[in-house]
């Protein structure tokens, strides 16, 4: 009798053991069983797409896309990922264009080897609302987007986002981003400290980043003119005449000063269309005018370049990858597949496409945040020990890595940080794959060979052994490709 008793007993307990865990596991609901064109039915990674709602008021919700680590995701960190602009989407950046599980090419989704999430559980954040798949039913909200608003709802966004995966509370936890996530990133990361939530943070990387507005985009001055961009008649206008910082910010309200109406009409004479300043090596997409990058500049890319059109093709990086240099807007048409937002569990709400980056007239960020400096905020990470690597590809001319290598060595400086491992090459596969400093134990400057604005698309492997070598806390110097 007592046998049969400790039977039932068992298996009641396996039961109650089996429903738990349905409840406080992973949302059934979320998870994405296949997506359109994916090379591999059966991936060795769970995959979720959904919303998670930050202000039930108002119907304001935030569109996520998940992928578990490829191999033992219950032992790997979290990392969240914030692509910039302000306004574009790290669905359709980080995730279909850079460092994601599969990366679009022409019309299909192809496997990405050099996935960030080969190292990490990655969590795609499409935000603030009104990027990509992100809403807010009411409109009214898109009028007063800033960057305070941003971090307080990305923080909303993680606290109910941990209720749907609850396993992940836990677990060190790292935010990564690029050019405008030089806000976004530090910004979060200061609030959940100052919130005291129950975050494991551990550290952020930030690459092309914008900083300090006036240092990174007059750095672009001295970059375009050393890199053949411009002739020492129009880089001696920019540096004594009117420099691209001002300019940026007299287009921005709305008068330009004959001086600098003079300097960009003989500048853009120079600038061409058939070269990439995001990226200086590569070749173009001329059809684009809608990416993350061009975002960044808006208005003032307008004036400067003229958009035409030319057909989706590859590209040969100089490390044997290829590479589709229409990937951007071949991601677009991809996620305006109806099949495709099915699968994903996304929705459009308020507007007739998905767009990589939301240049809508009803929309707008406070463009005064732009000239923000996040030194200050920076810093305050640094001293409460939280790791900061600040990487940049170096051909990159719109946020050059000469500028934001000037702003690490300048913090450490400040906050009287000695240099831990010396400026010095790293390598990948014996061959250079940048440059790295390190300052004490919780700040590094690293750069990646070859790589423009978007370092992870146009060198996906050594912005792997970066990613790694950040997760591991290990110098570049000193790591193993893989």
């Amino acid at each position: 009798m007592e046998e049969k008793l400790s039977v039932v007993l068992v298996g009641m307990v396996l039961v109650h053991v089996a429903l738990s865990s349905r409840v406080v596991g992973v949302p059934l609901e979320d998870e994405i069983t296949s997506l359109p064109t994916q090379p591999s039915a059966n991936p060795s990674f769970k995959q979720f797409g959904g919303y998670v709602t930050i202000d039930e008021k108002q119907g304001r919700a935030l569109f996520y896309y998940f992928v578990e680590a490829r191999s033992q995701p219950a032992s790997k960190p979290l990392v969240l990922w914030l692509n910039g602009g302000p306004g574009c989407s790290s669905l359709g950046g980080g995730a279909f264009v850079e460092h994601g599980p599969f990366k679009i090419n022409g019309e299909i989704l192809v496997e990405n080897e050099y996935s960030w999430n080969t190292e990490a559980n990655m969590l795609y954040l499409e935000s603030p609302a009104g990027v990509g798949f992100s809403y807010s039913p009411n409109k009214s909200f898109y009028s007063r987007i800033d960057d305070e608003i941003t971090a307080r709802d990305n923080l909303l966004f993680l606290q109910h986002w941990f209720d749907k995966f609850p396993e992940y509370k836990n677990r060190d936890f790292y935010i990564t981003g690029e050019s405008y996530g030089g806000h976004y990133v530090p910004q979060l990361a200061q609030l959940i400290l100052s919130s005291k939530v129950n975050i494991r943070l551990k550290g952020i990387a930030i690459g092309n980043p914008l900083l300090d507005f006036g240092n990174d985009f007059n750095a672009r001055d001295a970059y375009t003119w050393s890199h053949g961009l411009v002739s020492d008649s129009a880089y001696k206008l920019l540096s004594s005449v009117c420099n691209t910082s001002r300019l940026y910010k007299e287009v921005l309200q709305g008068t330009i000063s004959p001086d600098c109406f003079f300097v960009i009409s003989q500048v853009s004479e120079q600038f061409s269309s058939f070269i990439d300043p995001y990226n200086i090596i590569g070749d173009v997409c001329l059809a684009a005018n809608n990416s993350q990058a061009a975002a960044l500049l808006h208005p003032l890319w307008s004036l400067l370049y003229t958009a035409k059109s030319t057909t989706p093709q590859l590209e040969a990086q100089a490390n044997g990858v290829e590479r589709d240099i229409c990937s951007q807007q071949n991601a677009a048409k991809y996620l305006n597949r109806k099949d495709v937002q099915q699968a994903l569990h996304a929705k459009l709400v308020g507007v007739a496409q998905w767009s990589l980056c939301n240049h809508n007239s009803d929309w707008h960020y406070d463009r005064k945040d732009t000239f923000r400096s996040m030194i200050d905020v920076v810093s305050s990470l640094v001293k409460s020990k939280i790791r900061v690597l600040v990487y940049s590809g170096d051909q990159d001319s719109v946020i050059p890595f000469t500028g934001s290598r000037t702003l690490v060595s300048s913090l450490a400086k400040a906050l009287g940080v000695n240099t831990s491992v010396g400026y010095s090459a790293w390598l990948v596969d014996n061959q250079v794959g940048g440059w790295s400093e390190a300052y004490g134990k919780f700040l590094s400057f690293a750069s990646i060979r070859g790589a423009g604005h978007l370092a992870p698309e146009t060198q996906p492997k050594r912005s792997l052994v970066l990613f790694k070598a950040f997760l591991y806390g290990i110098p570049l110097q000193q790591i193993s490709s893989f």
